[in-house]
């Protein structure tokens, strides 16, 4: 089994009220990112039971443990808690039916409450820990939010990167993480890259030291995630290497199976990175808006060359 999520993390982040303090749960942790209405086995229908799922129960499964005898309902309470279940969190701000409480406490089982609707709950829950329990990799770089877009600065150490970043901050963009950047595959379509916690709002600046970007520049200067939409891999200009200068072809580079669009930058003394960096994040919504630069200069080029040619 991967990594999991502790059972008392998302009692802080979901901000639920626990029903059942003296269960132990300190242990527990929860390695599903998904949920599951026990509408079926609180039915007696046990087959096909995900019990490593945070259990939720609604408006729909309360009103239906009040229609049954008192036997009844032991008998289901028992069947059910008897799995290994990480929790089961009651929405609306319901109170449990009696006795629930004394057989969760039995059988070890985290009772907790919410005063949230029950599709609001189960969105929000199964959406934050999807994005917690997502594959990860750290890698060496910095991660910028550059008019919206999500760009990540790579190339080898001393090449510049952070300070790339800071000039970018002082224009007014923001920083998510210098040097060590943690990557998420949330879906097919989509990486987000986050801070360690360590060093979450702080560059390295060769020279001076460490900053803290947070506390020179203001809260709207830093971000705690961001998509990842774009590389930019700063390299040493060389000579003899021959550099797109139109910009035709895509290339790409692969986290986690995810293609990003990659922009190889030549790097010499003189050239403002930030406004590189700049010009490839408006060129790259300009692309998902349907405008490709490269494309309308090619064409022109063709219709000029046609016109001649007659």
């Amino acid at each position: 089994m991967g990594h999991g999520i502790r059972l008392s993390e998302i009692v802080e982040k979901m901000d639920l009220k626990n029903l059942t303090p003296e269960v132990e749960m300190t242990e527990k942790e929860v390695h599903v990112p998904d949920v599951n209405r026990p509408a079926l086995q609180l039915a007696g229908f046990f087959d096909h039971f995900d019990s490593t799922r945070v259990q939720i129960i609604g408006n729909v499964e309360h009103t239906y443990v009040q229609t049954l005898t008192e036997e009844r309902r032991e008998e289901i309470f028992d069947k059910l808690l008897q799995h290994p279940i990480p929790c089961v969190v009651l929405c609306r701000d319901m109170d449990p039916v009696d006795g629930f409480i004394e057989k969760a406490v039995k059988y070890g089982v985290p009772v907790f409450k919410t005063t949230k609707q029950t599709s609001d709950f189960t969105a929000e829950i199964i959406r934050w820990m999807n994005v917690k329990l997502a594959p990860c990799i750290s890698i060496h770089g910095v991660l910028v939010d550059v008019y919206g877009v999500g760009v990540l600065i790579m190339g080898e150490s001393g090449i510049g990167k952070s300070e790339a970043a800071l000039e970018l901050i002082k224009r007014g963009h923001r920083l998510v993480t210098d040097d060590v950047v943690e990557i998420r595959k949330v879906s097919d379509e989509t990486l987000v890259g986050s801070a360690p916690d360590i060093t979450k709002h702080f560059i390295e600046l060769r020279g001076i030291g460490i900053v803290d970007v947070r506390s020179m520049f203001g809260v709207q200067s830093v971000r705690d995630t961001q998509n990842i939409d774009l590389v930019i891999t700063l390299e040493d200009w060389s000579r003899d290497k021959e550099y797109d200068r139109l910009g035709l072809e895509e290339e790409y580079t692969e986290f986690l199976g995810n293609k990003v669009v990659c922009h190889r930058i030549p790097i010499r003394p003189g050239r403002n990175l930030a406004i590189i960096t700049e010009s490839a994040a408006v060129n790259h919504r300009q692309k998902q808006m349907g405008y490709n630069a490269a494309q309308e200069l090619y064409k022109r080029v063709q219709e000029n060359l046609a016109k001649r040619s007659k």
